[in-house]
């Protein structure tokens, strides 16, 4: 959803209103300082001074008029609230309250739909949230508590610069970071030789590189000799030139790939499901509810729709796959019209090949090979 032009509209408003206000203001110090004027002039009265109450008021009241407070603050106030009504409608169009019109009729899983929610809660580590939320859903809950309460305890050490019950983790899932080419548990141990060298147990540091980072010399050796040159600046790394090895962001930034590494072992994604979905479709929502609209100004209904008529832009971060378009028909493929290989190397969708293939054999649309049907294979993004 683009945001500019509320905030353009919301920035015009409180311009607005700063200028009524000061405006306001300048009036009501004008006003106050002919009443005192005024009353000075009161207090002066007596023989001999020319002075009497009614020229007083009189001038005052001339004054006053002159001034005309009443028209400068109503101008001032009518300009702030015409801000206000285009604010308003501006929210009325990017916010609209009816969002029931873009749903759409949907047979859901309610067990599914309790799990994922628990999952969030337990994920987020919301334990007693979630505990109280599987009890009242009468779910079953310990499967899905018990990986993330180990992470989340974890996490906790690590927030007080405790590594040993990661490290403890990393070394137990060893062969699985390595087969995705994950250097977390060397990282951790890095990590722990910079933490005792900096608290000036050098002797500690050594024995503790001589034991710990053999099995990652082949892939690490740069940054192993790095960590040895550091013993010669033992009692000052923070003036050496290895000083970066200190910076607090290296906590932050290994707790997160931790985080990422557990959920990644635990077949689970780094983002929670249900605040991706939630997201995703807050975006999707106005393009939605826009296209609803026009379909029913054409007497089309919204329910009966198997694929969307528009295409609705997402950012990066909610693309997870690849989408194929058959370069024949232009269709996006789908799970009834899915892309087909053929034995050219060349992909269509199905409905295309079924559609080329009214012979027996048919030839390719980009290269001479001649095919069946049967020889071509379904692809998975």
């Amino acid at each position: 959803m683009d945001f500019t032009t509320l905030t353009d509209a919301f920035d015009r408003v409180s311009k607005k209103q700063k200028l009524s206000d000061s405006k306001t203001q300048d009036i009501i110090d004008t006003i106050a300082e002919e009443i005192e004027i005024a009353a000075k002039k009161l207090l002066s009265i007596g023989e001999g001074s020319g002075l009497d109450q009614k020229t007083i008021f009189t001038e005052l009241q001339a004054k006053l008029n002159e001034l005309g407070p009443s028209n400068q603050i109503g101008v001032s106030q009518k300009e702030l609230n015409l801000a206000l009504s285009k604010y308003g409608r501006v929210l009325d169009k990017l916010f609209c309250t009816d969002i029931a019109k873009g749903y759409k009729e949907v047979d859901f899983d309610t067990h599914i739909i309790n799990q994922i929610i628990a999952l969030h809660f337990y994920r987020q580590g919301l334990f007693d949230l979630g505990d109280c939320f599987v009890t009242e859903a009468q779910e079953p809950g310990a499967s899905l508590r018990a990986p993330f309460f180990e992470m989340y305890q974890t996490l906790e050490h690590i927030k007080v610069r405790n590594l040993e019950p990661a490290l403890t983790w990393a070394k137990s899932h060893r062969e699985e970071l390595l087969q995705k080419g994950s250097s977390l548990e060397f990282r951790l141990l890095q990590l722990k030789f910079v933490q005792l060298l900096h608290r000036g147990k050098r002797s500690d540091a050594i024995q503790f590189a001589r034991g710990a980072f053999g099995p990652f010399a082949t892939r690490h050796m740069g940054e192993i000799q790095r960590l040895m040159g550091c013993l010669l600046w033992a009692d000052r790394i923070g003036s050496s030139p290895y000083s970066d090895l200190l910076s607090p962001t290296h906590w932050d930034v290994i707790a997160m790939d931790f985080t990422r590494e557990c959920c990644s072992l635990l077949c689970q994604s780094y983002e929670s499901p249900l605040c991706v979905t939630i997201s995703a479709g807050s975006q999707a929502l106005p393009t939605l509810l826009k296209m609803v609209t026009v379909l029913a100004s054409k007497k089309q209904e919204w329910q009966t729709l198997k694929q969307l008529p528009v295409e609705i832009e997402l950012g990066k971060e909610y693309q997870f796959h690849s989408i194929f378009a058959c370069p024949i028909s232009k269709d996006q493929s789908s799970a009834e019209n899915p892309p087909m290989l053929m034995p050219c190397g060349h992909v269509l969708c199905k409905l295309s090949l079924q559609k080329l293939a009214k012979s027996r054999l048919f030839k390719c649309p980009y290269c001479p090979v001649e095919l069946s049907i049967n020889q071509c294979k379904q692809l998975y993004f």
